[in-house]
């Protein structure tokens, strides 16, 4: 596959020199070369390309809290690290990395809503995945290069394609195709080994008509836990095809990455002796003392994108977009299981000896078969005054999950690797349609509406890979659920003065149960879909080079799922719908030009996040070590990983080819589960870091950009999540936890060079 890329970038860049040197000898060329970068021609009209961006995304007239990262910034940010942490600066948003360097499995959250409830889509096309809700940023490495921009709308924000958006919706655009040849190489290395490698090349526009481009990234990093490896590889191919008012773009992109697994944290008690640690992996002796580590407890996923849009324009008035897409996704985790029942793996016990054998170390692996296909479309009309929207989508999902036992100490008898010791399929359908509309009755004021009607079918049927001990068999699986929501958001926005403008909107939203909901639930308890109500309120001012912002949330929730503490029919941890919860704050944003050269900007978000009346269950073993649980009445609590102070500043300086960039987040503190207990927090932290770049011509043909960066300049020794656990031990409370230890003072260096 690798041999496969090289080969088609190869090719690819000798199509550019060769359309170079053709562009420069047509007689025409000059109105192509003078073309800036998204630009087309004067024969293909400008806002053919912006027909993705009209249908789904917030407007300055839009009553909606969002910002933008342009493409220009996820450029100079761009140094192999995850999307999430390109995203950073923006409002009410937190980071984390397992292996703690921002390269391999790393998460976000805004305004304390974790990955299930944020909704992403790349050009109106869904990203999270279907059943468990999220994107998972590993499988899209190096994708900022693909973009042209970011949209991040806070709370339930315009309507769009997949998972209910329940806090925040992130908007992907990919980059506009370039009518010049160009190609581009990057390099970078630093710190724990990392290594970045990407080439883009394009053939800009051949016969007037046609545009081709290509890339192919590696990332490597060792990461700062210690094995946390993670080999990453991405590669893209895009061609569009321009007649007239006609524009069609075909992409496949996509990538495989291995990782080592990272997710355990690192116990409490072992930050201060080694903050590093990762007991993923351990191999233990018969005593249980750890002896060695398992080299190949690794996760890998291969995932690939498919799509066809088609835009055309009617009339000034009048354009469409159809798009057409097909995800399809392989992969497993393998790993060392030590002292497993050989029963709970489909196996049979054997005798050494004359002494009966049902327990041993083994490896396992747990494998996902999936794809996503289906359609979306938009077709918008707009005026002096008015703006409308007719759009929707509709997607079918099929996901195999099944597990197989690779290796069995010392086994006596058939061990067949292909043998599925569980296997389940989830299927789902989803289909949304709305009708959006901004309304400008008066010069100074905008009536915006937007419906969305959504229709969700999802089923799981087969045999679970958790091991029911009470029927000697694995939990059977048997889900049949059928959703539909209405899903409304009115607003207006009233701009006074020029430099002034007010906005009020009330949005509201129904979310599914995700799969882990449903195996995981207690089999008289079904989960119940989530529903919340979200009011925006904000005040926006603008003048010559400064800008402030205020919005306020009061985000409603009623049965919002989150973990109890309680465990299901087999003893793992369920999530309960809780009647009523909420977050409430305001965010605040501004930015000043204070001179020609010197910017700075920053943000903050003050907030309370509370659930009404919390049970929390905790496991409890009495004198004789026999196992119940204890159900404790805590009222009014804060919500896990949800702080209620945000704050970044960033701080840009630029002269010529010369260019600084500071930026520093700061997180407040935030409990690990919904019990508000002191003892399961995180404590406040503060990362800042510091980036200083040149940019210049080179021998008068090659644009080079070269930079370094220094992250967490302050070595700061800090974790940005991790998990609880409490129980009673003959009576006698014991809690524990552990973090997530993110790098320390660390160091990058990139050249971009362009030509």
């Amino acid at each position: 596959m690798k041999r496969f890329f090289t080969w088609a970038v190869a090719l690819m860049l000798s199509a550019n020199l060769s359309a170079h040197a053709d562009s420069t000898n047509k007689s025409d060329s000059k109105s192509v070369n003078q073309t800036s970068l998204g630009a087309l021609p004067d024969t293909i009209p400008n806002y053919i390309q912006q027909v993705d961006v009209i249908a789904n995304r917030a407007t300055t007239s839009s009553p909606v809290a969002y910002s933008e990262v342009s493409g220009e910034e996820l450029a100079e940010r761009n140094d192999g690290r995850d999307l999430p942490y390109l995203l950073s600066a923006t409002p009410s948003l937190v980071v984390n990395s397992d292996a703690g360097t921002g390269i391999g499995y790393t998460s976000l959250s805004i305004r304390g809503t974790d990955a299930t409830r944020i909704n992403v889509t790349s050009d109106g096309v869904p990203m999270n995945d279907a059943e468990s809700h999220k994107l998972f940023w590993v499988n899209t490495p190096d994708y900022a290069s693909a973009l042209s921009d970011v949209q991040v709308q806070r709370g339930v924000g315009t309507s769009s394609a997949g998972a209910g958006a329940f806090g925040a919706t992130i908007m992907l655009r990919s980059e506009e195709l370039n009518p010049e040849p160009f190609t581009e190489i990057a390099l970078g290395g630093g710190s724990f080994g990392t290594l970045t490698q990407r080439v883009k090349v394009g053939t800009g526009l051949v016969g007037g008509k046609w545009i081709f481009s290509a890339r192919l990234s590696d990332i490597h990093s060792d990461g700062y836990i210690e094995r946390a490896r993670a080999d990453l590889q991405s590669w893209g191919f895009d061609a569009g095809y321009f007649a007239g008012a006609t524009k069609l773009r075909f992409q496949v992109f996509g990538g495989e990455e291995v990782t080592y697994h990272a997710w355990n944290g690192v116990d409490d008690w072992m930050m201060e002796e080694n903050p590093r640690y990762n007991s993923c992996g351990e191999i233990e002796d018969s005593e249980g003392n750890v002896i060695g580590f398992y080299d190949n407890q690794i996760d890998l996923y291969r995932q690939t994108h498919y799509r066809a849009a088609l835009s055309h324009t009617f009339s000034s008035n009048l354009d469409a977009r159809l798009t057409l897409h097909y995800t399809d996704g392989y992969g497993y985790y393998e790993e060392y299981k030590n002292g497993r029942s050989l029963v709970e793996y489909g196996l049979t016990p054997f005798e050494v000896d004359g002494n009966l054998v049902d327990e041993s170390n083994l490896v396992r692996r747990k494998a996902l078969d999936n794809g996503m296909g289906g359609a979306i479309f938009a077709l918008n009309y707009h005026t002096d005054r008015l703006s409308a929207t007719l759009g929707g989508g509709y997607y079918h999902y099929r996901n195999d999950h099944y597990g197989n036992v690779v290796w069995v100490q010392n086994y006596l008898g058939a061990l067949d690797p292909s043998h599925r010791y569980y296997s389940n399929v989830g299927t789902k359908n989803d289909g949304n349609i709305y009708l959006r509309a901004d309304w400008t009755p008066i010069e100074s004021l905008t009536l915006y509406a937007d419906m969305q009607y959504r229709m969700v079918d999802y089923t799981i049927e087969g045999e679970n890979d958790k091991y029911d001990w009470s029927k000697m068999a694995p939990q059977r699986l048997d889900v049949d659920s059928r959703y539909n929501f209405f899903n409304p958001k009115v607003g207006l926005s009233w701009q006074p003065t020029k430099e002034h403008r007010l906005y009020l909107s009330f949005a509201s939203a129904g979310k599914e149960p995700t799969r882990n909901n449903w195996t995981d639930a207690k089999s008289d308890r079904a989960p119940k879909p989530e529903r919340l109500n979200d009011w925006e309120a904000g005040w926006n001012w603008s003048a010559e080079g400064a800008q402030f912002g205020i919005n306020l949330y009061d985000m409603e929730y009623r049965d919002q799922l989150v973990l109890t503490g309680e465990v299901n029919d087999i003893g793992e941890p369920l999530a309960d719908n809780v009647a009523k919860s909420y977050r409430r704050g305001v965010e605040v944003m501004g930015a000043m030009q204070v001179m020609p050269s010197l910017r700075i900007s920053a943000n903050a978000t003050l907030s309370r996040n509370r659930i009404v009346d919390y049970v929390e269950w905790v496991d409890s073993y009495d004198e004789d070590w026999n196992y119940s649980q204890v159900a404790e009445q805590l009222g009014e609590t804060d919500i896990a990983f949800s702080p209620s102070v945000l704050a970044a500043g960033v701080v840009e300086w630029r002269r010529g080819g010369l260019r600084a960039l500071w930026q520093t987040n700061y997180v407040g503190k935030q409990y690990l589960n919904n019990s508000s207990n002191e003892a399961l927090s995180l404590d406040a932290y503060s990362v800042s870091s510091f980036t200083v770049g040149y940019d210049f011509r080179a021998l008068g043909c090659a644009d080079v950009k070269v930079s370094a960066t220094v992250g967490n300049i302050f070595d700061a020794r800090y974790a940005s999540s991790g998990w609880a656990y409490s129980c009673y031990e003959q009576g006698n409370r014991a809690d524990s936890k552990g973090l997530f230890p993110q790098a320390g003072r660390n160091f990058m260096a990139n050249v971009v060079i362009s030509f």
